[in-house]
């Protein structure tokens, strides 16, 4: 069974093989890793772009740089989304930047981190977690 994901470099789509584990996965558009799962800047395409084609749960971080709890938490997403490589995808929204997108998602309070699966949110939370509490919440849905 394949799998499609969004090459975190190229931010084209490539078709995988689906595994428990990866040793080595090369996007089929431009051959970069897809196990380099570091957190992406995003905006309002290339949020859509996740959320349309991948097939994996995308966990998106709306922060602000002068938001205390979201400073705090950065360092705990990425290890979190450095931990599960081709398990779910993750992207952090500047939500100053993005204020429309901030609004169509209805986030009130930040850090909120959402989680998309089959095109539509299924769940969030709001506040700072660490990463270990961040990987649990991101596996119920994998």
């Amino acid at each position: 069974m394949n799998v499609n994901v969004v090459c975190p470099h190229c931010l084209e789509v490539s078709s995988i093989e689906k595994k428990e584990s990866y040793a080595e996965e090369n996007c089929t558009q431009c051959g970069e890793s897809l196990l380099d799962s570091r957190p992406i800047d995003g905006n309002a395409n290339i949020l859509e772009n996740f959320i349309t084609n991948s097939d994996l749960p995308v966990i998106v971080d709306f922060w602000a740089p002068w938001c205390g709890p979201c400073i705090a938490m950065a360092p705990h997403f990425e290890l979190a989304a450095m931990a599960m490589p081709l398990q779910a995808q993750f992207l952090k929204i500047n939500n100053d930047d993005e204020q429309t997108l901030g609004s169509k998602n209805l986030i009130a309070t930040i850090p909120a981190v959402l989680v998309f699966k089959e095109g539509k949110e299924i769940d969030r939370f709001v506040g700072a977690r660490s990463s270990s509490q961040i990987k649990e919440w991101v596996r119920q849905y994998l």
